[in-house]
């Protein structure tokens, strides 16, 4: 569904992207893992134009991302953002409800409000909770709002940007459990970012690791484990020792 082709990306002196090479089947979830600093957040802005490549080619269901109606094109996605990313001065339901009161997508505010509602219980948020604010929540609770308002308007695609930061390993569990629901009954194709081990095992058909600007390895989850490659080797297990220099 979405193909990079010799993707660069440089700002400055560094040298982000170095050609990278990257095919995400349709329906499926593609994990990218790698290092800070490897190109993995810029590669997803390259993808929805936030960042504009210095060369190389991304299709999406073949056709060039840069070409056609803009907003037609950002509508078929949805992303869930790493820090939650909430509105403070909105309440829950406004910011679950945020992209279906704008827009192509616009909704009568009642029907927009009832969306919310239904997106916030399907992440096992109960109705009470759409008159709150962010404040008024805990960080597990914002992460499952991000969720809800990610799926409100039904994407085709969906991004996930380090989606268990900052929260403690049983939460962690229960968003990586959603995310897996979510993405296989919506028959959505999904692209997360995270350096959580457990997330990619939890989330992820596909695997792709970045390093050095380019992609090192990509295959099944199921080959993951098996590969000779040792950078992929050291990563998973998180070995001080290997071809990946530590930064200290």
């Amino acid at each position: 569904m979405i193909e990079l082709a010799g993707v660069t990306k440089s700002f400055g002196s560094n040298h982000v992207l170095r050609g990278v090479d990257l095919v995400v089947p349709k329906s499926e979830s593609m994990v990218i893992i790698g290092g800070s600093g490897t190109g993995k957040s810029v590669l997803l802005k390259c993808i929805l134009g936030l960042v504009t490549p210095d060369s190389g080619t991304i299709t999406l269901d073949g056709r060039d991302v840069r070409e056609g109606d803009r907003d037609a094109f950002l509508a078929r996605f949805g992303m869930l953002f790493q820090g939650g990313a909430l509105f403070d001065s909105l309440s829950i339901w406004q910011n679950v409800a945020f992209r279906l009161m704008r827009g192509p997508l616009k909704r009568p505010k009642s029907e927009a409000r009832e969306i919310a509602i239904e997106k916030l219980r399907r992440v096992g948020l109960a109705p009470e909770v759409a008159d709150l604010f962010p404040a008024e929540l805990s960080g597990g609770m914002q992460k499952r709002v991000g969720l809800a308002r990610a799926i409100a308007a039904e994407p085709e695609i969906i991004f996930f940007d380090e989606p268990t930061t900052g929260l403690d390993p049983i939460m962690a569990g229960v968003i990586n459990e959603l995310i897996r629901e979510i993405v296989t009954e919506m028959g959505a194709t999904a692209m997360t970012i995270t350096h959580d081990m457990s997330s990619v095992r939890a989330i992820a058909d596909r695997v792709a690791m970045i390093h050095g600007g380019k992609v090192r390895w990509t295959g099944p989850i199921a080959e993951m484990d098996a590969t000779p490659d040792p950078y992929v080797q050291q990563f998973i297990h998180g070995r001080a020792e290997g071809p990946i220099e530590a930064v200290r």
